[in-house]
């Protein structure tokens, strides 16, 4: 199936890229820069993906997200909670609708460029936080994008039961470098290891038995 990748430059939309390149015709990927404190950070490692698998890569500016909505995420909102990622204050990273602005974009990109499928990255751990990667919402979009295009574009989500450590182990496998991923909500110069996505990122390596390649602020 030919198939668009949404890819962040995260290690689960990096490992989603690998993954469909082995199961379908991946014809292009897709990023969104919407004001997220680390987007800069992780943005040009999709690139390098892209580059290095030969594929199109689009960058979608969505600057409104960082301009209208309110999410501690953004370099619009406040300071990025610190704590495990499944704590009641990383609600505070959440932007509202974020998954379901991306997909509809992503699904006309789509179908523009000859495709059925398009893959994200929602995996198990997302669930507690973010209502925009639980399987009932993406069961909704997955009808209106199939509804909505003549193409019919399927929504694949292949982690939508599995935790990070098994993206970990799965990526390992597919030769994924994850030095070459970035997760850190706080974008700096290198990873915190205190705020939720770093947090997850360290105990994800831990759990699948997979070394972690990351320099974080700590190390030092």
């Amino acid at each position: 199936m030919k198939t668009v990748v949404l890819l962040s430059g995260g290690m689960d939309s990096v490992t989603a890229l690998y993954w469909a390149r082995e199961e379908h015709e991946v014809v292009g990927a897709v990023s969104f820069d919407y004001g997220a404190k680390h987007n800069h950070r992780e943005i040009p490692l999709a690139a390098w993906h892209c580059a290095q698998t030969g594929l199109k890569h689009d960058i979608i500016d969505l600057g409104f997200v960082n301009d209208l909505f309110a999410s501690d995420l953004l370099k619009s909102g406040g300071e990025v909670p610190e704590g495990h990622y499944a704590d009641d204050n990383m609600k505070k990273t959440v932007v509202p609708f974020r998954n379901g602005i991306m997909l509809a974009i992503a699904c006309g990109l789509a179908e523009s460029r000859g495709a059925e499928g398009l893959a994200i990255a929602a995996h198990a751990g997302d669930h507690t936080i973010y209502p925009d990667c639980r399987e009932p919402f993406m069961q909704g979009m997955a009808a209106a994008m199939r509804e909505g295009t003549y193409a019919r574009i399927e929504l694949l989500r292949p982690f939508i039961h599995l935790d990070k450590a098994g993206i970990a182990k799965l990526g390992a496998a597919l030769g994924v470098d994850y030095g070459k991923t970035w997760s850190c909500y706080k974008g700096g110069d290198l990873h915190c290891g205190k705020c939720g996505t770093c947090v997850e990122r360290i105990e994800a390596f831990a759990l699948a038995g997979i070394a972690d390649p990351t320099v974080y602020e700590a190390d030092v």
